[in-house]
């Protein structure tokens, strides 16, 4: 098809509570006398590690429990779903399976737990961040995500605009142009804001959705691992146990360089190696740290530079930058921006509350509750959408050019129709393939879904027009009609969930599936959960020969034996009790039990350095 014409439409949502769904943490928040307020979470914090976890007895707990539990059942928890997010795939839970976006639901329905208790039990309905950058399916997934947690689900928004609407809410009365940085556990996100009496309006947006401090976090493990290699000739990442160990090493290493200049690493246990325990010791400073992540921050720079391009706006014209997101407490952050900018980032700001906060405000907008704050808010379409067409420029017709109806960064809501003519003689269909992406060709963007139109007058080629409308709405929903400008007859379809939504019993089948495994937990887990018992089944651990685990064990008792007479008082006595352990679990033939009185072997061998 070949094109002509155009013209524009909007509409409107109503949710009522906020919620930042973080790749590392999640957070929640709600309009209270005019202001948006955090809801107050487990011992009162305010945020809540995005992390699941599948019990023994197959129930899920969320939170800082399920976050306790990564090094010693790895494969019975996940952390960072969000990266997963509108992937077809599957995520294995000890001897189930999830979708993304159920693990993502888990973690939904402990908010909704929590606001229910807090704010009066019933039906809710939530506004949801989601990273600028996220594509459709993404966003559609985080969509289904609520759902499924039982919110309704009426808005989805981008996160830097719900950090911008945070500090809108503060400062009304200001003009001026802002950058949003939002540097996260797993995203990157970058908006150009501008603010006029009350009126918040996203001028352009890029990012990088799978850019944020979970790479930090690996390249370390990555550098930890080196060096384990280089003096045990050991990759600690080849078991599951040991990496899971290194990555949250990895996450308390970057957090004290925030604030000292050295680390010292001193690991006692990593991995076992013939029966004994394997350690690691190195020191990090914050220089070779900052050499690890720099080609990371660079890419952020460039993403600042292309932000600034789509605004027509130079980093001069730039009157604030605020930072948002855990990550953008790395100094070298800070010194990127103030080198950029020419000026340091505002301080006044939480950088893990303020989507929420914003959040919250949108959600307010929407309600009525916020009516009189005088404040609008505009956002951006993140991506190009369009369709495929024929490539007239050359000698000869090219099928599979890519043609945008709503250019990356138009401001949403939006309606837009394009007229197209028939490329052949005597054609009676057209195919619509829908795309987004920024290539001029479609084989490099990302397919979104396609329709036939039929019932089409047999015309010479270029002579029938066809009529295709593009509508986008602020919840980043997608609805497409082609229509026949002579006959009148139309064909649509909504870029919904893209995921097991093409039949409401599938969609009830996942609500089934989350409330089964969903349990309220108001208990500290610890009473009925050993979470440093190592007998859980591990991917090439669980399957150890019997044979092995009996040999191993013999092995630890006849070396505890030889230690006796080299100890008294305590020391002895913990001896003994292990080794009456060690005698129980050979009496048995367990592996399970075999495998504990080994693991509580290793953890002795390292307290008393034997």
């Amino acid at each position: 098809m070949t094109h002509s014409s155009t013209n524009a439409k909007t509409t409107s949502f109503r949710p009522i509570i906020g919620i930042d769904l973080g790749t590392t943490n999640t957070a929640a928040a709600y309009i209270y006398k005019q202001s948006p307020r955090m809801i107050q979470l487990k011992n009162g914090e305010h945020m809540m590690p995005s992390v699941v976890l599948l019990d023994p007895s197959d129930k899920v707990i969320v939170g800082d429990d399920a976050r306790s539990a990564l090094v010693a059942m790895p494969n019975r928890t996940k952390a960072a779903v969000k990266r997963e997010m509108g992937e077809e795939t599957l995520i294995s839970l000890g001897e189930k399976s999830f979708t993304p976006e159920e693990i993502s639901a888990f973690i939904l329905k402990e908010i909704k737990r929590v606001a229910d208790k807090q704010l009066g039990e019933g039906e809710k309905e939530a506004v949801i961040t989601v990273p600028a950058y996220f594509t459709n399916q993404q966003r559609q997934a985080t969509k289904k995500a609520g759902e499924l947690a039982g919110f309704v689900v009426e808005r989805i928004i981008n996160e830097p605009t719900a950090a911008a609407l945070a500090y809108g809410m503060q400062n009304l009365e200001e003009n001026s142009h802002i950058i949003v940085y939002d540097l996260g556990g797993g995203t990157f996100d970058v908006s150009v804001v501008e603010m006029m009496d009350g009126i918040l309006e996203v001028k352009a947006s890029a990012g990088n959705n799978q850019l944020g401090g979970e790479d930090f976090d690996w390249l370390v493990v990555d550098w930890l691992s080196e060096k384990m290699i280089a003096s045990t000739q050991i990759d600690p990442r080849e078991d599951i146990r040991s990496k899971a160990r290194l990555k949250e090493e990895a996450e308390k290493i970057k957090e004290k360089l925030s604030y000292e200049d050295t680390v010292n690493i001193a690991v006692p246990v990593v991995t076992v190696k013939n029966n004994s325990p394997i350690g690691l010791d190195a020191t990090l400073n914050r220089d070779e740290f900052v050499k690890l992540i720099e080609p990371l921050l660079l890419e952020t720079e460039e993403k600042l530079r292309q932000v600034l391009s789509d605004a027509n706006l130079k980093a001069t014209d730039i009157d604030e930058v605020l930072l948002v997101g855990g990550s953008t407490r790395i100094p070298q952050v800070h010194q990127l921006i103030t080198s950029f900018f020419q000026k340091a980032p505002k301080k006044d700001v939480n950088p893990d509350e303020a989507v929420a906060l914003g959040a919250a405000v949108q959600a307010g907008l929407k309600s009525g509750a916020l009516s009189n704050s005088g404040l609008i808010v505009t956002d951006v379409a993140p991506f190009s959408m369009g369709i495929a067409v024929l490539d007239n420029m050359r000698s000869r017709a090219k099928p599979g050019a890519f043609h945008a109806i709503i250019p990356r960064n138009t401001t949403i809501p939006v309606t837009r129709t394009e007229s197209f003519t028939t490329s052949e003689d005597n054609q009676t269909a057209v195919s619509i393939e829908i795309y987004q992406g920024e290539n001029d060709w479609v084989k490099n963007n990302y397919f979104l879904n396609e329709f036939i139109l039929e019932g089409l007058p047999a015309k010479r080629a270029g002579e029938e027009a066809v009529d295709v409308t593009f509508r986008y709405n602020l919840n980043g929903i997608l609805e497409v009609t082609a229509k026949s400008a002579s006959t009148g007859n139309e064909m649509s379809v909504t870029i919904e969930d893209a995921i097991d939504r093409s039949s409401e019993q599938a969609f009830q089948d996942s609500m089934t599936k989350v409330e089964a495994a969903y349990e309220v937990e108001d208990q500290d887990l610890a009473e009925e959960l050993n979470l440093f018992d190592f007998t859980e089944d591990v991917p090439g651990e669980s399957e150890e020969p019997l044979e092995e685990l009996i040999t191993d064990a013999k092995e630890w008792k006849k070396r505890f034996s030889k230690e006796l007479h080299n100890c008294d008082g305590v020391s002895k006595e913990e001896l003994e009790q292990v080794m009456m352990l060690i005698e129980s679990a050979l009496n048995s033939n367990d592996p399970a039990l075999l495998n504990k009185a080994i693991e509580r072997s290793i953890d002795l061998a390292i307290d008393l350095e034997i």
